[in-house]
């Protein structure tokens, strides 16, 4: 007889069904600002609650001007 602790072996959850879970049982969204789903406005506004949260994107902060190189 095999037995595993929840969370060792058997089937992996996919990303989407933890965010998923985390959405409706601890009030957690987890978005991905180039979800497919969601339209223009609303990835700009994760986009612009993101940098009010945590700030600025490391892969971002220095785009706008054609340079990453913060020299």
């Amino acid at each position: 007889m095999k037995w595993h602790p929840r969370g060792y072996g058997g089937e992996r959850r996919s990303p989407e069904e933890v965010k998923r879970e985390g959405w409706r049982e601890q009030g957690v969204l987890a978005v991905a600002i180039d979800d497919d789903r969601l339209t223009w406005p609303e990835r700009e506004l994760v986009r612009q609650l993101g940098e009010k949260l945590y700030g600025k994107r490391h892969d971002q902060q220095g785009a706008r001007n054609g340079s990453l190189d913060p020299r």
